[in-house]
């Protein structure tokens, strides 16, 4: 059954909720920002016992803010946002339990460079490594965006591309760019592909709203896909689901 994946979104330092389209040098459209420390979600979430979360860093000046949430929890958050192999090892050592890469796996002109996923795998093991997919809509259907979801690579998203890919990471993490932050629901067409896969896990990010639409991606994923929610969460100020409902839902999804 899809199950609630906590997430702290880190920028500028603080915890945020963005439209995540909206994100570039200058700043970014914010849903939310928090007055608690990075270290107070990372201890909830701990007492909640919600494993398999994510933190992202969204630009520089994030790492002491994301050191603090994964040394609350250590071996319980996953981390991403500038990840490499250069330093995939320093933030396992910190806490976190994988590192979340997505950027450092393309050149600058977005062309995929599978000698860096190897490099990585080597460095610290396939079951320390998430691929984030994250990705926005093109006319033949998505490709993956790098570069805080600006630059859009040469990858499409597809159960090829998934499989190919499968053999060097324990797991998936895909933002749908578009509707991130926005709390106008998912991107069904997106959901309905990632469902289709039967392999390792995958959480989808983006655009849910509430309860129904936990339900819709159960449902269209026969409990396949796990799921985020970030600005629709009251504990990020939203209105459209409480933190405590999450907490029921994953109590059914575990039986």
């Amino acid at each position: 059954m899809t199950k609630f994946r906590p997430c702290i979104d880190l920028h500028q330092g603080k915890v945020k909720q963005i439209v995540g389209g909206t994100l570039n040098d200058q700043g970014a459209v914010e849903n939310f920002v928090s007055e608690r420390r990075s270290s107070w979600y990372a201890e909830k979430f701990a007492s909640d016992d919600l494993r398999g979360g994510h933190v992202i860093m969204l630009g520089k000046g994030n790492d002491e803010a994301a050191r603090e949430a994964l040394a609350a929890w250590p071996g319980g958050l996953q981390i991403g946002g500038g990840i490499s192999r250069e330093n995939a090892q320093d933030w396992l050592e910190a806490g976190a339990s994988h590192v979340i890469v997505t950027s450092w796996l393309f050149d600058h002109e977005g062309n995929f460079l599978s000698e860096r996923l190897a490099e990585l795998v080597s460095e610290v093991g396939a079951e320390k490594i998430v691929i984030d997919l994250s990705c926005r809509r093109v006319l033949e259907g998505w490709k993956v965006a790098m570069n805080r979801w600006q630059t859009i690579t040469e990858m499409d998203i597809n159960l090829g591309t998934i499989e190919q890919l499968a053999q060097s990471c324990d797991e998936f993490l895909i933002h749908a760019a578009d509707v991130e932050g926005k709390c106008d629901g998912v991107d069904a067409d997106l959901v309905d592909l990632l469902g289709l896969w039967e392999g390792c896990s995958i959480t989808y990010a983006g655009g849910v709203r509430g309860i129904e639409d936990l339900e819709l991606i159960h449902k269209s994923s026969r409990g396949r896909l796990d799921a985020t929610v970030g600005s629709a969460l009251d504990l990020f100020g939203g209105v459209g689901v409480c933190y405590d409902e999450l907490l029921l839902w994953n109590q059914r999804a575990s039986g």
